[in-house]
């Protein structure tokens, strides 16, 4: 028998690095979307999950976003007790309420968008982020109004108001009632502008569907992070449709700045910067 023919069984020396490979946690290394290449996953964690090879930003977890965005213990969470209901009793492959329970679970919060006050670089203001995690960030009633009061509490305590939004759209789970959330928070963001409110939107990847076509695109500003994905339909469906080939990079940021769609696509590394920068052309810091 040869060396390269021996079992693990056969030989004490492979049986330990046997042993050692199958103790090895799993989930330290994670396959970059774009470029592909395997990645660290602390590394990742500590570059605020940008691919340290390509610069694609990965989605970034609700509270990890406002946590990095924030000014460090300024930041207090407000109606966090809103919970979805299942009013046309909707049921899949499972219940609606067990997704919604499911989902409430693993993230540890009542629904998609993680709304409250803080300040950015003293800068106060009403924050809302959609967390993708939580049924694809998806917007159905409570969503919208939660997005709603944030522009309402906006208004009222003459802060600005910043949504970072990372959607698959409308939650199919509530029908209708999901659509009409698109007119309520573009109704709130138009009260909050005519009253002298200001807002910015930031679209993160994926930002697509009903979000895309309601308060992601009406904010005072629109920021995008690099090659997020921005649009109303996919790519594919848009594509079947018309039967014709799309455009290099359609619905990426890039493609959105350069038909001025969006205002400007910032790193997520500056991202604080530059919005402390455009909060300060109409406030000035606590």
């Amino acid at each position: 028998m040869t060396a390269n023919e021996r079992k693990p069984e056969d030989d004490p020396e492979l049986s330990r690095l046997a042993g050692k490979k199958r103790e090895m946690p799993g989930g330290l290394w994670l396959k970059c979307e774009s470029c592909r290449q395997m990645i660290f996953r602390k590394e990742l964690e500590s570059r605020q999950r940008v691919c340290p090879n390509c610069g694609f930003h990965f989605t970034l977890p609700g509270r990890e976003r406002v946590e990095i965005t924030m000014d460090p213990g300024t930041f207090e969470e407000l109606f966090a007790d809103l919970s979805p209901v299942d009013r046309l009793k909707f049921v899949d492959q499972l219940p609606y309420p067990e997704k919604i329970h499911s989902a409430q679970r693993k993230s540890g919060q009542a629904e998609a968008v993680i709304a409250g006050t803080g300040t950015v670089k003293g800068h106060p203001v009403v924050l809302g982020v959609l967390d993708f995690s939580f049924l694809g960030g998806s917007m159905g009633e409570v969503v919208g109004e939660k997005v709603a009061r944030c522009c309402e509490v906006a208004l009222e305590t003459k802060r600005p108001v910043i949504f970072f939004t990372s959607s698959g759209g409308a939650r199919m789970h509530e029908g209708a009632v999901s659509l009409m959330q698109m007119a309520k928070t573009c109704g709130a963001l138009s009260r909050l502008q005519r009253n002298g409110g200001f807002s910015i939107s930031v679209m993160t990847n994926p930002t697509t569907g009903g979000v895309t076509a309601s308060f992601a695109s009406t904010c005072d500003v629109l920021i995008a992070e690099p090659g997020a994905l921005i649009g109303f339909a996919g790519p594919r469906v848009i594509s079947t449709t018309l039967k014709q080939d799309l455009p290099k990079g359609f619905q990426r940021a890039e493609f959105l700045l350069e038909k001025g769609q969006i205002d400007a696509i910032v790193p997520r590394d500056r991202m604080r910067d530059d919005l402390a920068r455009l909060l300060s052309f109409v406030q000035k810091p606590a």
